[in-house]
């Protein structure tokens, strides 16, 4: 019979040879069986350990200087992969920062989740002065596609799988999974550790469309005369490129990319309208939208954009709730957008009739005649230089480097460069999306350069990249093939303003006259070049592409170029009043 001792001596021997894990390491694990392989973050408490073990354990980890930098990063990560992106934050403030991308991934329909820790349960419910102390969760809710908190370790590969499945099913969103400090170090046996991780089994099935939707569709678009389909960031996200190129170049109908759909077919296809978009948005008379949806970007499908013809719509969107969102859908089609255009081509048969001549040719008369016109404003070489020499070096830049990435955000930067550079690739253009924000230029440029492997072009405005400015030390860091070309014209819109009271105080749309952001890039051993040319400007990108090196490249614009908000001006309220 054993005594007492030697039964306290056995136990602790049996614990000594039980193998265990910790939440650390289950959280780790979770990710790497589902495939998420890179995080993108800011360390600090409670998660600075997480991060280094993550990377111990062949977890790519790249740390930022600003959580919304961060989380921009891993939004387009998802964006590019079709994988949810992992944005990792401390708690409270950190968190914060972060919430503003997850707020983006879930309004632009990007996969993403944002893993936080936070504070102890039983103080913050009693709301007794935790540090940075918050309800994490319930901030997050209203804002995303969906919000979990892990409390035990046993449950932390349900809530990853959970979290993943809720960030790219369906209509892709972003996802918030909150982690309180003490669940890191929760020990449990390894083996049932291991039994508790979920692998994520057809994450975003398929959603085939209703065949009656689809005829209906297709009966719609035979009894087009002026038929036009518009292709946004979802046809782009979905990566059918193959069938929603067969599906355009079958029908004969012209095409017309929202910013982020832009190469899809190349800029150049004969079908192309996007030089033309006045005019087809004008005159058509049946619209298929793939992927797109009629919000303020396309002036709701309603008013003076959209003429006075009257519009058939057909719209092909994963989210039933879209449709009717604006204006009468007439031909639904619900369905993951592969599956749709799948569904519509093998619909169509083998003798679509083409849409009549005189619409098509009218198109494509349109468009070559602003294609024209717009040509010599591209060739000048002025010094200072203006937005058109500055963007005609870089479209030509583009057309021969046609697999780089190009970011774009601004004002007049992000409007001009959006119609003036063609692009030849599906998802190398990416931009501001729907909110049309500034500040995802240097968070995007990282992601971009890490998930796809592929040179980067950043062009910004010099408003959009004070936002992330100091992430090129986070590019110089991890010296990535990341090309940043400034235009900077010394403002906000212009940098000519005046103070209208006549105090010392500059305008508040005027920056530091003459600025070198240049310098800032060598500040960090990155190659900072100053443009004041068409032909430097070329220069200076051409050899940075080659070198794949970090650089940065001042581009000095004529500070009376630009226009007021760009070519969204009439959203910004003007005073009918004046001052007596």
């Amino acid at each position: 019979m054993l005594t007492t001792a030697s039964k306290v001596e056995t136990t602790a021997a049996n614990d000594a040879e039980q193998e265990l894990t910790d939440g650390f390491h289950l959280i780790i694990d979770a990710l790497k069986l589902n495939g998420l392989n890179t995080i993108y973050g800011v360390p600090g408490i409670p998660i600075t350990d997480f991060g280094r073990m993550a990377q111990a354990e062949g977890i790519r980890v790249l740390s930022f200087r600003h959580e919304q930098n961060a989380g921009y990063a891993a939004s387009i990560a998802g964006f590019l992969t079709k994988k949810p992106g992992v944005c990792l934050t401390v708690s409270a403030p950190g968190f914060l920062n972060g919430l503003t991308a997850l707020a983006h991934a879930t309004t632009n329909c990007f996969p993403m989740i944002l893993i936080s820790g936070s504070s102890e349960r039983e103080i913050v419910d009693l709301q007794q002065g935790d540090y940075e102390e918050m309800d994490q969760l319930a901030i997050a809710k209203p804002l995303c596609k969906a919000a979990f908190r892990v409390l035990h370790a046993q449950d932390i590969g349900i809530g990853v799988a959970r979290a993943i499945r809720a960030a790219v099913s369906g209509r892709p969103g972003g996802v918030y999974l909150d982690l309180p400090a003490k669940l890191f170090g929760q020990v449990m046996n390894a083996d049932a550790g291991k039994k508790s991780l979920v692998k994520v089994i057809d994450a975003a099935p398929a959603q085939i469309p209703a065949p009656d939707s689809v005829k209906r569709a297709l009966d719609v678009l035979k009894s087009a005369k002026k038929p036009l389909i518009i292709l946004g960031k979802g046809a782009s996200y979905a990566q059918a490129d193959d069938a929603i190129r067969a599906l355009i170049e079958k029908s004969g109908i012209p095409f017309l990319p929202m910013s982020m759909a832009k190469g899809l077919l190349p800029d150049t296809h004969p079908q192309c309208a996007g030089a033309a978009r006045s005019t087809v948005l004008k005159d058509s008379d049946v619209v298929m939208l793939i992927g797109a949806r009629l919000n303020w970007l396309l002036s709701h499908g309603k008013g003076k954009s959209w003429g006075d013809a009257p519009k058939k719509f057909i719209q092909i969107d994963i989210e039933p709730k879209e449709m009717d969102s604006n204006v009468e859908i007439v031909a639904p089609v619900v369905g993951d957008i592969g599956s749709c255009v799948t569904a519509l081509l093998q619909g169509m048969g083998g003798n679509w009739t083409a849409p009549p001549a005189d619409w098509t040719k009218s198109v494509q008369a349109k468009r070559d005649d602003n294609v024209a016109k717009m040509a010599p404003r591209l060739m000048n070489n002025n010094s200072p230089m203006d937005y058109h020499g500055a963007l005609g070096v870089l479209r030509t830049i583009i057309k021969e480097r046609p697999d780089a990435i190009l970011v774009n955000e601004g004002a007049n930067t992000l409007d001009l460069a959006r119609g003036i550079i063609d692009m030849y690739q599906p998802r190398k253009r990416i931009d501001v999306g729907t909110w049309g924000i500034m500040g995802i230029g240097m968070g995007y440029s990282i992601a971009a350069a890490i998930e796809t492997g592929k040179p980067v072009l950043a062009i910004e405005g010099d408003s959009a990249f004070g936002f992330s400015g100091m992430e090129v030390e986070t590019i110089c860091r991890y010296k990535l093939p990341v090309c940043v070309v400034i235009f900077n014209n010394d403002g906000i819109y212009r940098g000519t303003d005046v103070n209208p009271s006549g105090g010392s105080d500059v305008a508040p749309t005027v920056f530091v006259k003459g600025a070198r952001y240049d310098k800032m890039m060598e500040a960090f051993g990155g190659v900072g070049v100053n443009a004041t040319t068409p032909d430097e400007l070329k220069r200076a990108v051409n050899a940075a592409m080659d070198s794949a090196k970090p650089t940065l490249i001042n581009a000095v614009i004529d500070p009376a170029a630009g226009s007021e908000s760009g070519r969204i001006g009439n959203l910004n309220p003007q005073s009918v009043l004046k001052k007596k």
